[in-house]
C-alpha cells in the first residue's frame, strides 16, 4: 500500500489525558488499574477508570449524545490539539472530503443500563428522556464525531470486539487510496458498564489482580476504558523527515470459534503476515512489535505462537494492557497511538506486571522500557470470534 500520513494523534486512558502523561507513565512503568469501584459493581478485580469522565459537558445543541461513552470521546478529541488538527483539515479539504471511522464494542450501553433502573413501574417503560439513538446505538459515537466537527464524509463504526478500532484504520486507509475522501479521523473509544464486567466475570476471566499479559501464572484480563484518535490524510509533498505513517494492514478471521482464538494462532498468523506483505517489509525490519496480550491463558498462547512462526525470538515485544487494562474496542486505537509514540520518542513500552515467562514462549519480552530508534512497529489486535488485525506504523 502507498503510506497513509498520520498528521496527529491523541490517546486518553487510565494512564492520563494525552500524548505526553502516557509517554512518562509508560517510561516510567506505571500501572493506571485500580480495585473496581465503578458504580454499583462488586467484583473481585482491578479495572482502568478514567478520572473525570462524569464532569465532562456535552456542547449544547448536542445533548441528544450524552453519555459516558461519549464524554470520553470528547474528554479524548480534546487532548493534544487535536480537535483543531481536525477542523485544519475540514477546513482545508472541506467537509465531504473528510470521513469518520470509530471502532466501539459497548457504545453507550450504560446508559441503557441506568434508564432500564428508572423504567415504569407499573407498564416497564423506559423513561421518556432515554435516547437509544444518541447513546447506546454502536453508531452514536461517529454521529457524535461528525456532527461535533461538522463533518459529511463517509463515516463508519466498526463493532468487531477487540479489532474493532484496529481496523477502522484499513477502513480509513482503503477509502482515502481510492480517492473518496482526502482525510480521515479514526479511532475508537469504549467506557466501563455492568454488562462487560459481569458479562466477563461470567466467563470467569476476570483476574482479581491487575493482569500479567503471558506471565505464567496469569489468570485472566483486567478491563479499562479509553479513548484515541488518529487523523490520517493523503501524503503531502512536504510531509518531512520525521512524519509518521501508517504503513501496513493485514486483515484475517479465524472462523474458529465464537469466543477463543484458534489453539495454533493461525488468524493471527496470517493477518501479522499480511500486515508485513502489505507494508512490503521483512519480519526483521520490524523494531517492536505491540501485543494485543490479554492475559488470558488461551489467547497469549496463541498469540505467542503467532509471532514465534513470523518473527522467531529475534524481536522485541510487549503487551501494554498491564498499564491500561484491556480497553477493548478501543483497544486498538490505543496500542495504535502507543506503538507511535514509541517510534517517536525512540522506547519500546514496558509489559509491566509480568514476570516469569509462560514455558515455551520464546520471545524478547520487554519488561522495563528500552531505549531504542524505531523505524517501523507491529500492533496486533485479536478480537472474539477470530476478527484479527494487525497495522505497521513508521517511517517510509
Amino acid at each position: 500500500m502507498v503510506p497513509i500520513l498520520i498528521s496527529a494523534f491523541t490517546v486518553t486512558s487510565s494512564l492520563g489525558c494525552g500524548q505526553e502523561s502516557t509517554f512518562h507513565a509508560l517510561t516510567n512503568g506505571e500501572c493506571g488499574l485500580i480495585p473496581c469501584r465503578f458504580e454499583t459493581v462488586a467484583l473481585n478485580t482491578f479495572v482502568g477508570e478514567v478520572a473525570g469522565v462524569d464532569r465532562v459537558v456535552i456542547p449544547p445543541g448536542l445533548s441528544a449524545f450524552d453519555c459516558r461513552n461519549n464524554r470520553l470521546a470528547l474528554l479524548g478529541l480534546t487532548q493534544d490539539g487535536f480537535a483543531d488538527a481536525v477542523r485544519g483539515a475540514v477546513g482545508r479539504f472541506g467537509t465531504r472530503r473528510v470521513g469518520v471511522f470509530i471502532g466501539t464494542s459497548t457504545s453507550g450501553m450504560l446508559e441503557t443500563e441506568l434508564a432500564y433502573r428508572r423504567r415504569d413501574p407499573d407498564s416497564g417503560a423506559l423513561p421518556a428522556d432515554f435516547d437509544y439513538g444518541g447513546t447506546h446505538n454502536c453508531f452514536s459515537a461517529g454521529a457524535f464525531l461528525r456532527a461535533y466537527f461538522g463533518i459529511e464524509g463517509p463515516a463508519v463504526v466498526v463493532s468487531s470486539a477487540c479489532s474493532s478500532s484496529a481496523k477502522v484504520f484499513g477502513n480509513a486507509a482503503r477509502m482515502i487510496q481510492a480517492g473518496l475522501i482526502d482525510a480521515a479521523v479514526v479511532g475508537g473509544v469504549d467506557s466501563l458498564c455492568l454488562t462487560t464486567l459481569y458479562g466477563f466475570n461470567s466467563l470467569e476471566l476476570l483476574s482479581p489482580r491487575p493482569c500479567r499479559p503471558f506471565d505464567a501464572r496469569r489468570d485472566g484480563i483486567s478491563i479499562g476504558e479509553a479513548a484515541a484518535f488518529a487523523l490520517l490524510q493523503r501524503t503531502p509533498d512536504d510531509a518531512g523527515s520525521d512524519a509518521l505513517f501508517l504503513l501496513g494492514i493485514g486483515e484475517s478471521s479465524d472462523a474458529h470459534h465464537m469466543s477463543a482464538p484458534h489453539p495454533e494462532g493461525l488468524g493471527a498468523k496470517a493477518a501479522i503476515g499480511a500486515a508485513l506483505a502489505s507494508a512490503g517489509l521483512s519480519p526483521a525490519r520490524i523494531g517492536y512489535v505491540n501485543l494485543h496480550g490479554t492475559g488470558t491463558r488461551a489467547n497469549d498462547a496463541a498469540e505467542a505462537l503467532a509471532v514465534q512462526a513470523v518473527f522467531g525470538n529475534a524481536v522485541a515485544c510487549s503487551s501494554t494492557k498491564g498499564s491500561t487494562g484491556h480497553t477493548l474496542g478501543a483497544a486498538g486505537a490505543v496500542e495504535a497511538v502507543i506503538s507511535l509514540l514509541a517510534i517517536r520518542h525512540g522506547f519500546m513500552p514496558a509489559g509491566v506486571n509480568t514476570g516469569i515467562l509462560e514455558r515455551g514462549f520464546e520471545l524478547d519480552y520487554v519488561r522495563s522500557s528500552r531505549h531504542a530508534r524505531l523505524e517501523a512497529v507491529l500492533s496486533n489486535s485479536f478480537g472474539f470470534g477470530g476478527s484479527n488485525c494487525a497495522l505497521v506504523f513508521g517511517r517510509p
